[in-house]
């Protein structure tokens, strides 16, 4: 036979390629949209005058080609085995290929063993990942790519997963951020996560081949990937036919043992597997008749606010501006409470100019017969409101949807509000929020999950919602993110599952992730019994069906459920009593301009990149600062913060070390290292040796070691051990001290006293990973500082090698003054913890209690959210400055690491306080945290106290933490007297 036929089916495409030997004679390469075998039989009939009646083999390859291939009965051939077969046939003396797809990754390496590494639960840093970025820019693929070309800056922007880039994104786009250098921040984002999540610690060296559709199609890509990974035009290969090698790898392999057919044989067999389907899990309909689905209707249009025509109103009138994730909400009220006017829309990457258009057709309808007496604004882009258009009031959101719900249901219990992005659950007990819970960075409960879904069918979100009310069987599609249930969504298309049973079904995992996921919700009962919803995910009548049916109850949706950000915002305008706004009159917006320039903020050592935002007026909006030093006046002053003090405590330290007659070593400035370098430099001081400690870590700090991490799911605090060896070693430290630690010092507050398992044997992991350390001492010996007695012992056996000529008397004096240094150092944290106390009860001054792990303190792994705290006019505490003022608390865990036994103690010292409120900071990968954070809710809780998370990793979220934070402070304000100043 001459000829052979490869299909490469994959997620979001199909490619097919006629090879004759080694000779290419006919590619095509075209979006399935989910309608595989239709397409695939399409794209075969273009190559029916090219092979005639001729006899060929065919094999099918691809993510998504198994299937076909099976209920067909044609070859199958995996797509790595078959990209390695292209590649050795095609290019030859390549060490590398990277090859992106639209919703899969790989990496084959080619040289030195042949391994191949693929994504497996995570599509970040595909070409759906860089679909969904340009719908969010409002930005088709090419203009993006074309955009990031043109860029001058890069932003830190997560690729793992569509959703932490969303939530990367839009604070840039509030913050009106050039969407060029956006743009650019995305294309480098997923070269990252090529080199993080699929790279895993083996490095991108050598000649690299670059496959696949993103890569072909994206020029930034290409421009990232070289620059990223310092690659010579020689050793960066972009081939010809970068988009077919799984579908000429396919048919290479069909060469050798693929099925011998016809055109019309292949057609036929095609033809007859389309009409075989699978075995969904079917659930039952949402609503059996009519007739039910308009008694609920009705139901639900009971909550209602009353509207009056603008055009015919004379009188007082109120504005509220909700400036959402991804979209712009306008309410404009009367006296009466009355609306005259409102507005629900997407931003479209432009608040500015969206809220701007809005104003302006408000003050034409208005004529001279309204006046504006007061107007607030809330949500994501709340600053940017107040600073661009001269609002008068910012309301944090959370108390902008809580006074809007007790305008419908004053004795509201629960309010739970699912927007765009994220989810906003309110617990209300005796009028006052009690507990606040968020999603963290998962929005697969969330509209823009839907919508996204909606747009890569051909729908828009209202259209595709309507679909799933009459579903006859909604399919059952679980509870889980977005990349599992693109999958779940594809594979249930290609079982037979109608697009009407796949939009029940999505609403129906919309209402269990924000259940289970965001609530963690055990019963209905958890959620109170006068319940309302809101956010525009809740005008989807599935959704909400789906939800009274999943809790069992009814529920209350008031018919603005999208509007209450902007309503409640509306009300706390008019509650403010002001007798003119200072909103910008229309002349001004008429003439409203805005432009921007970049800084960099001096004020701390996080050297925050700002963007200045200037406006008609002379107005002017300071984006991207962490905290508001770059906003204080001469006159603010920095209040008592135990995370600076400590800082300041290691500055201190490094300042008094000296030369050592031993000479150097070295040390990574993480992890433990962070709380027990008071112990190490006065134990190697005694010993006339000089501990160098790498440099505060930075985002760079990250990228010097980022290519030998071999796991993307580890912390960040873990990752960024990685770059301060490296850096070490880079200023010619050639004696590396990291040793393993089982245990932490007993401070007897729990059943046991152990570290972790990451911060116990990290060091074991360097070791294995970093080939830069085998160019050094690196000496990570297993030590017990909990043993006093032994501990010398074992550090004589640790030296002796290096330092031949130390004595066993001077290693016991020098531990001797190591342990006093350690018990000094926690009394000076204690004694900042008893001032801070009195620092705040005499200025009447909330105090937070940030409680975390030692590493938590460096402004790196927290993204200055300790500034941030203080700022708001809040002291902050740690918890081991308060842990040691209460005896440790019992528990329903055991209670074995040190680190967790100060945080249940912390705990119950702000359970006991009336001041004092718990924040606890969590590393997004630490996995015994899980532990701890339910825990510590107990504890508050028994005692009528907020418990508030963040999570944190290597990307800085700071807006979606402010709000947390105020929201925190309000709901603080409601309960109690306590005041921020």
């Amino acid at each position: 036979m001459r000829l052979s036929i490869g299909i490469d089916i994959g997620s979001t495409t199909v490619k097919i390629a006629v090879m004759e030997g080694s000779r290419i004679l006919f590619t095509h390469y075209e979006r399935h949209m989910s309608q595989v075998r239709t397409k695939t039989l399409e794209i075969l009939e273009k190559v029916k005058a090219l092979v005639g009646d001729e006899e060929f083999t065919v094999s099918i390859s691809g993510s998504a080609g198994l299937g076909l291939a099976n209920s067909a009965n044609v070859s199958f051939v995996q797509e790595v085995f078959a990209t390695e077969k292209a590649v050795r046939l095609l290019l030859g003396d390549v060490d590398i290929v990277v090859e992106l797809g639209g919703e899969d990754a790989k990496i084959l390496f080619l040289t030195g063993g042949v391994e191949e590494r693929m994504n497996g639960t995570c599509a970040g840093g595909t070409g759906s990942f860089i679909d969904q970025m340009a719908v969010l820019l409002n930005l088709s693929p090419d203009e993006m790519d074309k955009q990031g070309l043109a860029a001058e800056r890069l932003y830190p922007i997560a690729s793992r997963c569509g959703v932490f880039a969303k939530s990367d994104i839009q604070p840039l786009l509030n913050q009106n951020a050039d969407k060029r250098d956006i743009s650019a921040s995305i294309f480098h984002a997923v070269v990252e996560q090529t080199i993080t999540g699929l790279a895993r610690g083996r490095q991108l060296t050598g000649k690299i081949a670059f496959l696949g559709g993103p890569i072909h199609f994206f020029d930034c890509l290409k421009k990232q990937f070289k620059e990223t990974l310092a690659l010579s035009d020689e050793n960066a290969v972009f081939p010809e036919y970068d988009l077919f090698f799984v579908a000429a790898g396919a048919a290479i392999y069909a060469k050798e043992s693929g099925t011998a057919l016809t055109y019309n044989s292949l057609a036929e067999r095609l033809k007859n597997a389309a009409a075989d389907t699978g075995h969904n899990t079917y659930m039952r309909p949402l609503f059996e008749t009519e007739e039910e689905y308009q008694a609920f209707s009705a139901r639900h249009q009971k909550a209602a606010v009353e509207f009056a025509d603008l055009s015919e109103y004379k009188g007082d009138a109120y504005l509220g501006i909700d400036c959402g994730s991804t979209t712009v909400k306008l309410v404009l009220t009367d006296s009466d409470n009355r609306i005259l006017y409102s507005y629900y829309s997407s931003n479209k990457g432009n608040p500015l100019e969206a809220v701007k258009k809005c104003l302006l057709e408000i003050y034409s309808l208005c004529e001279d017969r309204v006046t504006i007496r007061g107007s607030a604004a809330t949500g994501y882009g709340e600053s940017l409101m107040v600073n661009a258009f001269g609002v008068d009031f910012g309301l944090v959101e959370t108390m902008a949807h809580f006074k809007a719900t007790s305008f419908f249901r004053p004795d509201v219990d629960f309010i739970i509000d699912i927007g765009g992005q994220d989810i906003k659950c309110f617990k209300i007990k005796n009028g006052a929020i009690d507990n606040i819970m968020l999603n963290e960075a998962c929005s697969s409960g969330c509209g823009s999950f839907i919508e996204t879904f909606a747009k890569s069918m051909g729908y828009d979100a209202e259209e595709f919602a309507k679909l799933g009310i009459f579903a006859k069987h909604p399919v059952d599609l679980g509870s889980r993110c977005t990349v599992f249930m693109n999958s779940s969504v594809k594979q249930s298309q290609k079982d037979g599952a109608s697009i009407h049973d796949i939009s029940a079904g999505l609403s129906v995992s919309v209402v269990k992730n924000a259940l289970y996921k965001v609530i963690r919700a055990k019963s209905a009962d958890d959620l109170g019994n006068q319940i309302v919803v809101q956010g525009g995910t809740f005008y989807n009548d599935a959704v909400l069906r789906s939800f009274e049916r999943e809790i069992g109850k009814e529920v209350t949706r008031p018919t603005i459920a999208g509007l209450m950000g902007a309503f409640g915002a509306a009300l706390y305008a008019k509650e403010q009593g002001k007798a003119q706004s200072s909103i910008s009159p229309k002349e001004e917006l008429e003439n409203f301009v805005n432009t921007t320039k970049e800084a960099v903020c001096g004020g701390c050592t996080n050297k925050c990149r700002l963007t200045v935002n200037t406006f008609s007026g002379g107005r002017k909006f300071i984006s991207g600062n962490r905290c508001e030093t770059p906003l204080k006046t001469a006159a603010q002053k920095d209040l008592p913060n135990a995370y600076q003090y400590k800082r300041s405590l290691f500055d201190e330290e490094k300042a008094k070390i000296k030369p050592g007659t031993r000479g150097k070593i070295g040390m990574p400035y993480a992890l433990n290292i962070m709380e027990l370098y008071p112990f190490w430099t006065a134990f190697f001081a005694e010993l006339g040796i000089e501990v160098v400690f790498s440099e505060p870590t930075t985002r760079k700090t990250y990228e010097l070691g980022r290519d030998t991490i071999p796991s993307d799911t580890v912390c960040y605090p873990a990752k960024l051990v990685h770059g301060a060896i490296s850096e070490l070693i880079h200023r010619g430290i050639d004696t590396i001290f990291y040793p393993c630690m089982s245990y932490n010092l007993d401070e007897e507050k729990g059943d046991n006293h152990f570290n972790c398992p990451v911060v116990a044997y990290y060091p074991e992991l360097i070791a294995a990973n970093m080939p830069a350390v085998k160019s050094v001492r690196f000496l990570y010996p297993y030590l017990g500082i909990d043993h006093p007695d032994t501990f010398p012992k074992q550090m004589m056996k640790c030296l002796a090698e290096v330092y031949p000529d130390i004595k066993r008397a001077e290693v016991k004096r020098a531990a001797k003054k190591a342990y006093a240094a350690i018990g000094a150092y926690r009394e000076k944290v204690r004694e900042f913890g008893r001032r801070g106390i009195a620092y705040a009860e005499e200025h009447d001054l909330p105090i937070i209690v940030l409680a975390g792990r030692p590493y938590h303190i460096d402004p790196e792994i927290n993204h200055g959210i300790d500034r941030l705290v203080s700022s708001l006019g809040v002291v902050v505490l740690s918890d081991d400055s308060v842990c040691d003022f209460v005896s440790p608390p019992k528990v329903s865990v055991l209670n074995q690491w040190t680190y967790h036994s100060r945080l249940y103690s912390a705990a119950k010292f702000c359970a006991q306080s009336e001041r004092a409120n718990f924040v606890q900071l969590v590393s997004f990968g630490c996995g015994i945290d899980a532990v701890t954070t339910d825990e510590c809710r107990s504890i508050l809780e028994r005692e009528d106290k907020l418990y508030t998370q963040i999570k944190i990793d290597e990307i800085n979220n700071s807006g979606a933490v402010k709000i947390r934070l105020r929201s925190l402070l309000c709901a603080i304000e409601q309960k109690t007297e306590v005041k921020p100043k």
